[in-house]
């Protein structure tokens, strides 16, 4: 029989401690040596066998349950390059590791905890706490064991085998098992003492010098409870939610889709996850919450790479009130929005600005919708697709429209996203229904307003608009107010002139007194001015 040896621990039959292999080979004093790991069992191993002479010159290596390199060698005393990997034979590997079960504070934590307790009777509970790195610190500064299982209360482990092991020249690396396809995993088998050295000397656990992401075994992790949601804004329903776990999906589609997996290693990884293009459907962490005051933004990690699918496009609303141009640019909206999904609706002869809004807003199905005014013709391709963000806080969306009198680009006109329930909340009490509560400004081309197609909506168009320019003081509209009273060469640019100038006039006259200048939202009052201004011959 050939000299036995080990390098680690003391094996369970009789042999001689070494360093080395090559050590071994000093020592022996037959022609072949083995060389075994102190956690196999060996109990049913023949040690007499002998390679046939063909192999005489060979490393011979056999498997474990789980690695083809068990740890288990049979070598001559001189050295060898050549490795013959045997498969014979399994030697089962039993190797002793502590487990520690980190709870995140989940609903299936409890239930997870039995079936890791069944596994074995010395298992540790501790909470998770901010990070892997640091909870994992926590830990290993308390274990004496050399090898440790470190597992999740966010994955079953009902079909898991603590038996694995790594491979021989792998046994100081840390392993990280997958949790579904998510490489960045929550199950763990370390190395104690290794693990030590290097802990401290890191900031993050990604940055630990030998890591082995196993990729054969996958460990599920369980499923994601998702919270009924309307389709508008999200951020009120976070604030009010009370997590129990990492991860909530908060959604209004009723449609599958296939969730990823986030990576809880750290708060940066442990990201904002929306799955639609207007972020109807979203994975929201725990973490999120506390930082949430206006919009999902005030929490600074989100990630939009996971976007699967487009939400349901909004309801458009064709608003008009006797515009001479209506008919035809009803018309045109209804030829450029033929074979779309988009519902198409129009609010006629409401009187009243605010009731007309309000009116629209009723029609529409969905939380936010289109609103197209009369005076507009539509850019034929516009994208009726394009969707608000569901992460902000609710607010409407001004687009840009073309002034072909003046030349300007920007929202006055323009097709308005307006949300719903903010028009139906909406008490008018400024001098723009829109500039009164939140909004945003999408810097796309909506269309052309044709507005000065007459002599009345020439004038009261520009009327009311530089009211509310000459009432916000800001550099951009010191511009647009600039090119509202440039001169025009034509009858209806003359007009649109001169009803930017009784406008300036008015809003001097009256101080900008603010009860003053909101009479310009009135019909009735604008009438008046202008019969007073230039008599009832173009009366509005």
């Amino acid at each position: 029989m050939f000299d036995i040896f080990y390098i680690n621990n003391n094996p369970n039959i009789t042999a001689t401690q070494v360093e080395s292999i090559d050590d071994a080979r000093e020592k022996s004093r037959t022609r072949y040596l083995w060389v075994v790991d102190s956690c196999n069992d060996y109990s049913n191993f023949d040690f007499a066998q002998e390679p046939v002479p063909w192999e005489s010159e060979q490393t011979h290596i056999w498997p474990s349950q789980w690695q083809v390199n068990g740890g288990t060698y049979l070598l001559p005393k001189k050295q060898c390059n050549e490795v013959n990997y045997k498969n014979d034979i399994i030697v089962r590997n039993n190797t002793e590791a502590s487990i520690v079960f980190l709870d995140f504070d989940n609903s299936n934590s409890n239930n997870l905890f039995e079936i890791i307790n069944a596994v074995s009777d010395s298992v540790i509970k501790t909470r998770f706490i901010s990070s892997y790195h640091g909870t994992l610190a926590r830990i290993i500064s308390k274990v004496e064991s050399e090898y440790l299982w470190v597992v999740s209360s966010m994955c079953n482990y009902a079909d898991f085998d603590f038996t694995w092991h790594p491979s021989e020249w792998q046994n100081e690396m840390l392993h990280v098992f997958p949790s579904n396809e998510q490489k960045f995993g929550d199950t763990f088998y370390i190395h104690v003492p290794t693990f030590k050295e290097q802990i401290n000397n890191i900031e993050l656990l990604e940055w630990y010098n030998t890591i082995h992401f196993v990729k054969d075994i996958i460990v599920p992790r369980w499923g994601i409870p998702y919270v009924k949601v309307s389709d508008d804004s999200i951020v009120k329903d976070v604030r009010q939610h009370n997590f129990n776990e990492p991860f909530i999906l908060f959604t209004n589609a009723s449609k599958e889709y296939k969730l990823p997996t986030p990576n809880l290693w750290r708060e940066k990884t442990r990201t904002v996850i929306p799955l639609s293009d207007g972020a109807n459907t979203v994975l929201v962490p725990r973490d999120a919450k506390n930082h949430i005051d206006v919009q999902v933004y005030d929490y600074p990690y989100i990630s939009k790479k996971y976007i699967q699918y487009s939400d349901a496009p909004l309801d458009i609303i064709f608003i008009s009130n006797g515009e001479s141009n209506a008919e035809q640019n009803w018309k045109h909206l209804l030829n450029v929005t033929n074979g779309l999904s988009n519902n198409v609706k129009r609010v006629d002869k409401v009187n009243g600005r605010v009731q007309a809004y309000q009116q629209a807003a009723k029609l529409s199905n969905t939380a936010w919708f289109f609103a197209v005014f009369a005076k507009l013709k539509v850019n034929e391709d516009f994208d009726w697709n394009w969707q608000p963000d569901r992460l902000q806080q609710s607010k409407h969306y001004i687009f840009h429209a073309k002034n072909p009198i003046t030349g300007l680009k920007y929202g006055h006109m323009a097709m308005i996203a307006y949300n719903k329930e903010l028009v139906l909340n909406n008490d008018a009490l400024g001098l723009d229904f829109t500039l009164d509560q939140e909004h945003e400004v999408v810097p796309i081309l909506s269309g052309t307003a044709y507005y000065a197609d007459n002599i009345g909506t020439a004038w009261r168009s520009a009327f009311r608009e530089v009211i509310k320019l000459k009432d916000s003081n800001t550099i951009d509209n010191e511009y647009r107010l600039q090119k509202w009273l440039d001169s025009s060469d034509t009858e209806l640019g003359i007009w649109s002139q001169r009803g930017a100038e009784d406008a300036v006039e008015y809003y001097n006259d009256v101080n900008g007194e603010f009860n003053k200048l909101r009479l310009s939202y009135e019909w009735v009052w604008l009438n008046d001015y202008f019969a007073k201004k230039h008599g009832t011959e173009h009366a509005l």
